[in-house]
This record gives structure tokens, sequence and C-alpha cells, in this order.
């Protein structure tokens, strides 16, 4: 079997779907088709179970994925090994983050190091208004990003980091005093937008409900400008998220849980097809101690809980 016929089995296994298999892989799909149907005529049985449905692994397909895909992986990482040391290049990986929240994937970074400290482990901050470039240029080898990730060269490897979205009105509004707020509550005020420079669809990720369209021919607002008309504008509340609190928090602005408990995920993102050595062991030690949580940490952030009236 070819190491190419290989990486389709494999491929499949893990997405039980040829489009999408063939599109991960940049070939067509009646290539995957061709592919599998060579190697189960070589076995001489069904690797998987086709419908008009769904795609499955079979028995026997399961089995050929768990001897398989170890060892796959190990050609691999000697092939990419071996690469690096014929460049003299020494073992590396660089992780481009916006603005503080490396301190947030702090257990991350840290049982990474304590794996690989052999690893020269690097620090990219990557400006919101301009997030995928670092990735796409090589600058960066995986990254730490909203979620969505709309982009067709770009692919999403795991889930790394959740927080709250909340309610974020001035300290005058009527519902400052609220321990928590539901969205369908929302009708009567005036939604602002975040002020990011971010795509459409982040925008659409921070914004449980929709607010009002930017006026024809006038400027999306900025962040200050926001804040400025929560401040002077007591119909006007906007959407902020947990981080915003924790790190960008001026005392100008009260956040207020939903009933419906929203979250913004943040997903680790790198370049389409395959990802490094080092960036997918970083993504493996992501998936081992699942996505962190920001809302178990503003639990007990005493500004939360005063902002709340919870705290005595």
């Amino acid at each position: 079997m070819e190491l190419r016929d290989i990486e389709i089995f494999l491929t499949l296994a893990e997405e039980l779907h040829f489009g999408r298999t063939a599109e991960k892989l940049y070939i067509s799909p009646p290539r995957v088709s061709q592919s599998i149907a060579k190697q189960e005529k070589r076995i001489g049985a069904a690797l998987f179970e086709r419908t008009s449905r769904r795609v499955a692994l079979t028995p026997l397909g399961i089995q050929l994925r768990d001897d398989l895909e170890a060892g796959y992986r190990r050609i691999l990482d000697g092939v990419e090994a071996a690469t690096t040391t014929a460049h003299g290049g020494p073992a590396a990986l660089t992780l481009g983050v916006m603005g503080p929240m490396w301190q947030d994937l702090a257990p991350l970074t840290a049982l990474f190091r304590s794996r690989f400290p052999q690893v020269d482990f690097r620090l990219r901050e990557i400006r919101i208004d301009d997030p995928y470039t670092p990735i796409r240029d090589g600058d960066v080898d995986v990254a730490l990003l909203w979620l969505p990730v709309d982009e067709t060269d770009l692919q999403v490897a795991t889930v790394a980091f959740t927080e709250p979205i909340v309610l974020m009105v001035s300290p005058g509004h009527e519902l400052a005093g609220r321990a928590a707020v539901s969205l369908d509550e929302l009708g009567p005020y005036d939604i602002l937008p975040s002020g990011l420079p971010v795509p459409a669809y982040w925008e659409a990720a921070i914004s449980p409900a929709k607010g009002r369209p930017t006026e024809p021919g006038r400027p999306t607002p900025t962040r200050e400008e926001v804040l400025w008309a929560l401040a002077n504008d007591p119909n006007s509340v906007a959407f902020a998220c947990g981080q915003g609190l924790k790190y960008y928090d001026r005392g100008s602005a009260v956040y207020i849980p939903f009933d419906e408990q929203p979250t913004l995920q943040w997903g680790l993102v790198h370049r389409a097809g395959r990802a490094g050595h080092w960036a997918r062991e970083f993504i493996r030690l992501a998936e081992e101690i699942g996505p962190i949580d920001l809302s178990l940490e503003l639990e007990l952030d005493p500004r939360w809980l005063r902002r709340f009236d919870l705290a005595g």
C-alpha cells in the first residue's frame, strides 16, 4: 500500500465523508473513491460501509485504521525530523496570540514546555485587524483565534478556549443592577456593534442578538465610540467577552451575565493541510487537557462578584 493511499484511507476514516476528505487532501472525490476501492480489492473485504446518507468504518476498517495510524505518524515525523536536521534548523514552534490571551493559555503552554523542553517555543502577537496574514505567511505555526474561521486556506484544529459573552451597559443603566438578563429582554434597547475591526462573521459570533445596522454612508464606530455611546445613551447596550472584563475593564461599564450563557470559542488554527510536527504536538496537548474555560475563573473574580452584588 502506497503512502498516499494510507493518507487517503486515514483521512476518510477521520472525516467519514468523501467530499471533505478530497477537499482536505486537495484531490478530487473520484480519486478518493478509486484509492479506497483499490485498497479494498487488495485486502479482499470492505473497509467502509456506504449509504446515501452516511459513511462508516467496518470492523475490519477500524482494525486497519488502528494498526496504520501510529506507524504512519512515525514515518511522517521521521521524515520531518530528518528534513529539519538536514537544514540545520532547531526544533521550534511559534504560537500566534491576540493581545494578552497568552496568559489564559498558561496551562497548555506550561504542559508543552514540560513535555518538550528542547523546543524553542516562541510567541508572536497577532493584530486583531489582521489576524490571518501571520499564519498565511508562515510567521506563526499555529494561532489562537476567534471561531469561526471561514477561510478556505486555513484550518481549525481544535477548540482551545471558551469565554462567556456578557451584556455591557453603563453604571447608570436601568439594567445595571440586575444579577442576570435574558436575550429576549433586549428588544427595547439599541444594541451597538462591538466596535472592533474584525470580520463580519466574528462580529456575528460575539453578538448573540441582532443589533441595529450601521446607517448608510456612516462608518462603523470604533470601540471607544461604542463606550462613549453607552455612557451617554441610556437606551444603548452592547456585548462583551469575559476577557474584556479581565484585561480591559476601566470601571466605565457594568457587565451582566445572560441566562442563556452564550459563549465565544477560540480555536487553534494553522494553514490548510497537514500542520508541522510541533504544531501537531501542541494541538494534541490542547485536545488532551480540553478547552480552557474563562467563565470558571471569572466566577471567582472579585470585580465580577462586586458588579452583581454577590460579594457582600
